[in-house]
């Protein structure tokens, strides 16, 4: 079978160390679905999944055709854009919570045995 070299994080061995522990993946813990760069482009590609969603922004589009505008465009943009908001403001707040707690489960304590 395989084998696994185990080097100690000490003193003269950090060198060492850090080279080979580089090969290995990390074992933290991730639940977040965003990061600052995506938060944006992925969660309104997910509100657009939602059909209420899909049919206010055809709404919207309908009415910003002249034979067909019914209101002001911008009063037809209005329950879009809050809902959208709202959305995404629940969606980052839960995200944080997600993320506070990754962290606080990745720095926990453990205990290592040895023979």
């Amino acid at each position: 079978g395989k084998h696994r070299i185990v080097i100690p994080c000490l003193g003269h061995f950090k060198e060492e160390y850090e080279k080979v522990s580089k090969l290995y993946m990390n074992n933290k813990i991730r639940t977040t679905k965003y990061t600052l760069l995506n938060f944006l482009p992925r969660n309104l590609f997910e509100q657009f999944h939602r059909v209420a969603n899909l049919y206010f922004l055809f709404l919207v589009v309908l009415n910003w055709v002249p034979l067909v505008e019914a209101f002001q465009k911008e009063i037809t943009m209005l329950p879009l854009v809050g809902v959208l908001t709202i959305i995404a403001v629940k969606d980052g707040l839960e995200d944080y919570s997600r993320y506070k707690m990754d962290k606080q489960i990745n720095n926990l304590l453990t205990k290592v045995y040895s023979r």
